[in-house]
């Protein structure tokens, strides 16, 4: 007897290259999300903004993820993936592109919140295509290819901005990045196969408010979702304001440096891979402990003044948190009981909450109290994620095989 998922490998199997291409998809596609932040000092001197603000308004953008991981309940059943993907990237060029002329901070964080928006589209629409048109195996092979390309985003999006605005200025920045986006929808538009949605009859005749109702009574899925606000709240406070630590006496960085710091994410590009194998095996709950206890055990670190062990912590912080959030993405489409496209975007929707929250509550603390305040909230929010990880049903959460038998 074929399967459902037999059926549509296939049309996935005709593609080559497709770890690869697939990685680079989500490398162009989250690319802008996270560049920007290597270059916050950079642009606070020229929109004359305090931390905060120009840390809320490069965070800005998770408004327009938040927005649009929602609408992917409302509107993705209907469009065809292949040219969501490639038509948001295609438009998420455009507000890049306007970064680059704009003096003014309220319109900069305007253009962000609208880049959030195509970037989530892209994001969802590409999970949406795995699922629908690949096996299992080639589903998790592909995922990881995809979710190694988002982490490389965080390592080289800095880099290059980073060198970038220091040989260039910030203009130069923003229009580099609108060609990446531009090149991400090439590339997306040539490789994916024409794919409309595969609902089956009785999911498409749900209404959208019923699918997000049900989701949001299911128990495993509301606590993922408030553990994921959480870790994007820990690692948009993390990676945004330690920059300011770090360009400020007594280790005072140029932008070129700071974006060289990033090769802190390096590590985390070869373990977050392996969640979903973690998950598996050991269950949903102790990966997450694991992965959460070892992003606060990172956090003292960065309260020293000595630069190779703030590197050190922020290495393990983003490995931490990484698999953390790579654990809650693969655990989100295991307790979904239907609809695993529209609890995704649920799931992206109240992630990108809690990067927006972390951006500003914690660019507060740090403004007030300063950074040891900051770091201490970092934990608390940590803390309260593993504290939630420990109410998982231990059903939905155990290995694989003890689910099973």
């Amino acid at each position: 007897m074929t399967t459902a998922n037999e059926t549509r490998s296939p049309a996935l199997a005709k593609f080559s290259a497709t770890p690869i291409i697939i990685g680079v998809i989500g490398f162009l596609t989250l690319v802008d999300l996270f560049a920007a932040q290597a270059i916050l000092p950079s642009l606070a001197a020229r929109f004359g903004a305090s931390p905060g603000e120009i840390g809320f308004a490069v965070n800005a953008s998770t408004i327009g993820m938040a927005v649009a991981g929602v609408g992917v309940v409302f509107l993705g059943g209907r469009v065809n993936r292949r040219t969501a993907v490639w038509a948001s990237l295609a438009a998420l060029s455009l507000p890049t592109l306007a970064l680059a002329f704009v003096s003014d901070l309220t319109v900069f964080t305007l253009l962000r919140i609208i880049q959030g928006l195509f970037m989530v589209t892209a994001f969802s629409m590409t999970m949406s295509y795995l699922a629908e048109r690949c096996s299992a195996a080639q589903s998790a092979t592909a995922l990881a290819a995809y979710v190694t390309g988002v982490v490389a985003s965080n390592l080289v999006g800095r880099l290059i901005s980073g060198s970038v605005t220091d040989a260039a200025g910030v203009p130069a920045n923003f229009v580099l990045f609108a060609g990446l986006n531009l090149a991400g929808a090439i590339i997306a538009r040539a490789a994916l196969k024409s794919a409309q949605p595969m609902a089956s009859g009785a999911e498409s005749a749900r209404t959208p408010i019923a699918i997000i109702g049900d989701h949001l009574g299911n128990a495993c899925l509301r606590t993922s979702f408030a553990i994921g606000f959480l870790i994007l709240f820990a690692f948009i406070g993390t990676f945004t304001y330690v920059n300011f630590v770090l360009a400020a006496e007594p280790i005072a960085l140029s932008p070129m440096s700071l974006g060289l710091v990033y090769f802190v994410f390096a590590p985390s590009m070869i373990t977050t891979p392996l969640a979903g194998r973690a998950a598996a095996k050991h269950g949903a709950r102790l990966a997450f402990f694991a992965s959460l206890g070892l992003a606060i055990a990172g956090l003292p670190m960065l309260l020293s003044t000595s630069l190779p062990l703030i590197l050190a912590g922020l290495a393990i912080v983003g490995v931490g948190t990484f698999f953390a959030q790579a654990t809650a993405t693969g655990f989100v489409g295991r307790a979904a009981k239907h609809d695993r496209a529209a609890a995704s975007g649920l799931y992206l929707s109240s992630y990108y909450l809690g990067g927006l929250a972390g951006a500003a509550l914690l660019g507060g603390v740090f403004e007030a109290q300063g950074w040891t305040a900051t770091v201490v909230a970092i934990g608390a929010a940590l803390a309260l994620a593993g504290a939630l990880a420990a109410t998982l049903k231990r059903s939905t959460a155990e290995p694989l095989k003890a689910a099973i038998s």
